[in-house]
């Protein structure tokens, strides 16, 4: 099995090289590809030193089976067929192919089998807010049909990328040291303030980010269900949070919905407003399930469920989900 991970410096990149670790993923080669910038760099991965070799349109990959892509839309678009080319199947974590007819977006919690047909030899690993939100969905769609989703998501810095959080640090210590503020990876000031804008804004009012929840949940549950967003990036580092209200067909209790969550795949229920357990992003960093809590029925709609979630977006909502998906083709002889 020859792994290679191609933006292996950035943030999701570092996350793979520690997610193959983590869950002992049955490699036997590993290669490492980076731009100018990083080409040169070695990472340590069980034990031995590998240097990241420059992205170019050779023949490097050929007798690679998995490509995981992490380096930005443009270069996915560029080097797709040069990934593809010897048959290495492509699991991207831009944005350029999820909405492709012919490219299957995939959660293995909600729709693994959809990594099988692949006719270009890419899967899209779909957005970091919209992972997390469908695992949660899919324990209730079981219950009934999801029609309507209503989310407000609660961002943090890393989403942006190691250096947004890096900015996010320095801005906290410029603004605590009485000196002028840095800000080059938001359009303001992220420190001690919340920003709701996330990408940029479509002409209906929604930003591309809101549209991608709206556009992705549906490919990836096969379903009619509308999604409205509003996302706000908050001064947290890492992990993302979101409050999601959704109408189903039926009335469900909260009896219900809890057992749903408790035996969701890839869920953890965290809900005792008693004892002031809830789900929190400063203490989900680096975990590999979504949580859920403060579950209620919804007030002003019977068919109505309320309910609070947070997974750590580099993992679950990057790495983790491509390294799951890679997972679920080895076990299916899929590859």
């Amino acid at each position: 099995m020859k792994v290679a991970i191609v933006g292996a410096s950035g943030a999701v990149g570092q996350e793979f090289l520690r997610v193959l670790d983590e869950r002992n993923f049955p490699l036997d080669e590993l290669v490492l590809f980076g731009s100018k910038r990083s080409a040169g760099t070695k990472y340590t991965f069980r034990g031995k030193q590998i240097e990241v070799k420059l992205l170019q349109h050779n023949d490097d990959f050929k007798g690679v089976d998995i490509a995981f892509t992490s380096a930005g839309a443009g270069t996915s678009k560029e080097f797709a067929e040069t990934i593809t080319k010897y048959g290495a199947v492509m699991i991207d974590n831009s944005s350029a192919y999820r909405m492709d007819a012919d490219v299957p977006l995939v959660v293995p919690e909600v729709n693994a089998a959809d990594a099988k047909d692949r006719p270009r030899g890419i899967i899209a690993n779909p957005n970091c807010t919209t992972i997390q939100m469908v695992v949660a969905l899919k324990a209730i769609e079981q219950l009934s049909h999801i029609k309507t989703v209503h989310v407000s998501t609660y961002q943090a810095a890393s989403g942006a990328g190691a250096a947004a959080m890096d900015e996010l640090y320095e801005q906290y210590r410029q603004v605590l040291a009485g000196e002028p503020v840095t800000v080059e990876k938001f359009a303001y000031q992220l420190a001690f303030n919340l920003i709701p804008q996330i990408d940029v804004f479509t002409e209906n009012g929604y930003t591309k980010e809101e549209m991608k929840m709206y556009n992705e949940t549906r490919k990836i549950m096969h379903s009619d269900v509308k999604v409205s967003a509003t996302c706000v990036r908050v001064p947290a580092l890492r992990s993302h949070s979101e409050s999601i209200w959704v109408e189903t067909e039926r009335p469900i209790s909260i009896e219900e919905a809890r057992e749903a969550f408790a035996n969701g795949e890839g869920l953890i229920l965290m809900d005792n407003p008693a004892e002031k357990e809830y789900p929190m992003p400063l203490f989900l960093a680096g975990k590999d399930p979504v949580y859920v809590g403060r579950i209620r029925k919804d007030l002003s709609n019977e068919n109505g469920l309320t309910f609070w979630i947070v997974g750590d977006q580099i993992k679950k909502g990057a790495a983790l989900n491509a390294v799951q998906i890679a997972e679920y083709l080895i076990k299916e002889k899929a590859l």
